[in-house]
C-alpha cells in the first residue's frame, strides 16, 4: 500500500524552497515595471508629508557594508512612516564633491594629472561621479530601497551649485560673511584640505604644558593682598594658547591657594596639589586656603602671551 496516498496534506503554490537569489530579481522587476513607487505616490496625495533628507553617499567607488547599512535603515524609516498614514517621498542623492573623487582620479590619470588642465580635471571628475551614481543606484535598488530613483539630489548639478552660490550671496548681502584664520587638517602630496572623517591617528605620547593665568579681579581674600595669584590650567593643545579666550573650572571641585614663594600664589585643583607642585619642582609650599569653584566663576584673568583678558 501507497501509505502517502492516504495522507491528507495541505496543498500549497509555494516552492518549498525559498530560492531568493532568483526571485529577489523578479519581484523587484516587477515592482518596476507596474511603477510601485508612483501608485504609492499618487495614493498618498493629501496626506502629511513625511521628508526624510537623505545624507549622501560619495559617488565614489562599490558601495560597501556601511552604506548599505544606511540605505536600508532609511528605507525601513520611510515605509514605516508611509504605512502609518502620511506621505512619505524618498529622494535619494549623492556627494559628487571631495578628495575622494579627487583622489582616484588622480591615480587613473597617473603621471598624465601633470598636463592637465584644471578644466578637464574637474570634467573628469564629473564623469568619474557620474559613472558610481549609476553603478550605486542600481546596487541601493537590488537591495529593494524604494525612492525616485530617476530623480535622484546631485550635489555637482548645476542648478544645486547655482542655489548654493545665491544663498551665500544672500550671506555677503547680509554682512555675515568673515574672513579669519582657522586651523586646517592639510595633505601636502594631494594639496588640499581633509575632512576629519580622512584622518588616521597613531597613538603617540603628547605634549603637555601647565601656564600660569594672572587673576585679574579681586577676590576677596585678605591672604591674598599684595601677592600675584594665578590660575594654573593644563593643557595638552600648547598651540591653542593664542586663541584663548576662558580657563574651564570643574563645578564640583574644591581648589586650593598655594603660596609658592616669591609673593605668587598658584589656584588649582586640591586634590592635585601634591602632584602638580613635584612637577614644578618646588618642595617649600603651603595651602592658605581652600576655594569653592563657585567663587572662581567669571572671575577675569590676564592672557599668558598677550595684553588682554583671557
Amino acid at each position: 500500500m501507497d501509505y502517502k496516498k492516504t495522507l491528507n496534506l495541505p496543498v500549497t503554490k509555494f516552492p518549498m524552497k525559498a530560492n531568493l537569489a532568483k526571485r529577489e530579481p523578479e519581484q523587484l522587476k516587477s515592482w518596476e515595471e507596474c511603477c510601485l513607487y508612483d501608485k504609492i505616490r499618487n495614493a498618498s496625495k493629501g496626506r502629511e508629508m513625511f521628508i526624510l533628507h537623505d545624507g549622501p553617499p560619495y559617488a565614489n567607488g562599490n558601495i560597501h557594508i556601511g552604506t548599505a547599512l544606511n540605505k536600508i535603515l532609511k528605507d525601513i524609516i520611510v515605509r514605516s512612516r508611509q504605512m502609518s498614514g502620511f506621505d512619505a517621498v524618498y529622494v535619494p542623492g549623492w556627494d559628487c564633491h571631495g578628495l575622494p573623487i579627487e583622489h582616484n582620479v588622480d591615480k587613473e590619470l597617473g603621471a598624465k594629472k601633470k598636463d592637465i588642465s584644471q578644466t578637464d580635471f574637474r570634467r573628469l571628475c564629473r564623469l568619474y561621479a557620474e559613472k558610481y551614481i549609476d553603478i550605486q543606484r542600481e546596487e541601493f535598488k537590488r537591495l529593494g530601497v524604494m525612492g525616485e530613483w530617476d530623480n535622484p539630489y546631485l550635489t555637482m548639478n548645476y542648478n544645486y551649485e547655482s542655489i548654493i552660490a545665491q544663498e551665500c550671496c544672500k550671506f555677503a548681502l547680509d554682512n555675515s560673511l568673515f574672513r579669519s584664520k582657522k586651523p586646517i587638517h592639510w595633505c601636502c602630496s594631494c594639496k588640499t584640505a581633509l575632512a576629519e572623517a580622512e584622518i588616521e591617528y597613531h597613538d603617540e605620547p603628547s605634549p603637555s604644558i601647565f601656564v600660569k593665568f594672572p587673576l585679574i579681579d579681586d577676590l576677596g581674600i585678605q591672604a591674598f593682598k599684595d601677592k600675584k595669584v594665578n590660575i594654573i590650567i593644563w593643557t595638552t593643545t600648547p598651540w591653542t594658547l593664542p586663541a584663548n579666550l576662558a580657563v574651564a573650572l570643574h563645578p564640583d571641585f574644591v581648589y586650593a591657594a598655594v603660596e609658592a614663594g616669591d609673593d605668587e600664589v598658584f589656584i588649582l585643583a586640591k586634590d592635585l596639589v601634591d602632584s602638580c607642585m613635584k612637577i614644578f619642582g618646588i618642595s617649600d609650599f603651603s595651602i592658605i586656603t581652600e576655594i569653592e569653584s563657585a567663587l572662581l566663576e567669571h572671575k577675569r584673568c590676564r592672557h599668558p602671551l598677550y595684553n588682554r583678558e583671557s
